[in-house]
């Protein structure tokens, strides 16, 4: 068995909610597993297992768009934070007698790896950008730049890429395996039934969808908006993980940011997903484009009553194509992750570093 660190993007909570299913995996198979993270997914890993906090680096967000001026600015004043983490996660690694790191979307920990030339495996969806063959619109070619740049200076030369796609595409580069999307055992276990809700949800709190979904004809269950209590035909909600799936399994239709979890949640549920991605996101505008290719739902970078309306009217076409969409558990890409750290950690020590 093998001594893992296992380091976890903590921005927003999708990066967690699908180490959470990773590392449960791993200690029933008797590693020992430690985790390093921030922000949202310190706070969820924190309830299930031991996690050291280290530096993230987060993106600043007005009105469910991205500011990269201030998100730069803000990661530039706390650097000397991200330093300091490396320098004790380097020590912890060693009393830690640390194999293998695993990482999702996590630079730290992959720097760490590389400092200790151990073997890295990396589990995310935001690869597929730049190891697979994909398409979307060229007006979006600088925002795709861009997330490509920060992709590959996140986690760099890892030895393995299992990457999670809720459609398929071809591969373009070598060590790498693509996989459908990790999916929660609550959701797994889940019955979905079609209520008279549509089920909302931003990343930060977005007045102008507010107003817009208060003129819409249709009951909205929404969370995400900062505070909670009932306006005309919406009702808004604190988080709570538990409210949050029954409200996701019992609705109609899925209004909201398009972050990988969430979307491949409410696909394998069978629900249509009208997309809003925070704009100059691409990861959600990348999402966002696949889902309406696809045919599961539609996406629009400002919406209007006339769109919702038009998305509302079209549910029946949607939930057809759903039917077909193709739904596993995790035990594929479990087993591929298996059979890496016995290659790599076992009686053969071949090293899963990139090659210097």
């Amino acid at each position: 068995m093998a001594n893992i660190l296992y380091g976890v993007n903590g921005e927003g909570s999708g990066h967690s909610t699908r180490a959470k299913e990773v590392i449960s995996h791993l200690q029933n198979q008797g590693h020992v597993v430690r985790v390093a993270s921030f922000d949202r997914g310190l706070q969820n890993l924190a309830q299930s297992f031991e996690v050291t906090e280290i530096y993230g680096f987060r993106f600043a967000y007005v009105n469910n768009r991205v500011k990269y001026k201030r998100t730069l600015a803000k990661n530039l004043v706390t650097a000397p934070k991200a330093a300091r983490s490396i320098h004790r996660l380097l020590q912890l690694a060693d009393e830690w007698k640390t194999e293998l790191v695993i990482t999702d979307f996590e630079p730290l920990t992959c720097h760490v790896g590389h400092r200790r030339h151990l073997p890295i495996i990396s589990i995310d969806n935001q690869h597929a950008l730049t190891n697979t063959r994909v398409s979307y619109p060229r007006k979006y070619a600088r925002d795709a730049a861009a997330a490509k740049l920060v992709t590959r200076l996140m986690t760099p030369r890892a030895g393995a890429y299992l990457v999670t796609s809720f459609f398929q595409a071809p591969i373009r580069k070598r060590n790498t395996f693509l996989f459908s999307p990790i999916v929660r055992q609550e959701v797994l276990g889940s019955r979905a039934s079609t209520g008279d809700h549509v089920l909302v949800y931003v990343t930060s709190p977005s007045p102008d969808l507010a107003r817009l979904l208060g003129s819409v004809g249709c009951r909205c269950i929404a969370y995400g908006f900062g505070h909670e209590g009932r306006e005309g035909n919406i009702i808004f909600k604190k988080p709570s993980m538990g409210d949050f799936l029954q409200d996701l399994t019992g609705c109609k239709a899925v209004i909201a940011n398009a972050g990988f979890s969430l979307v491949s949640e409410a696909l394998h549920l069978g629900k249509p997903y009208l997309a809003v991605p925070v704009k100059h996101q691409f990861e959600q505008i990348f999402n966002a484009y696949y889902l309406d290719k696809m045919g599961y739902g539609a996406y629009w970078e400002k919406l209007t009553m006339e769109r919702v309306e038009s998305f509302l009217q079209h549910l029946p076409e949607y939930c057809r194509k759903l039917e077909l969409y193709p739904r596993h558990d995790n035990s594929a890409l479990f087993e591929r992750l298996d059979q890496l750290i016995a290659e790599h950690t076992g009686g053969r020590k071949k090293s899963l570093s990139a090659s210097r």
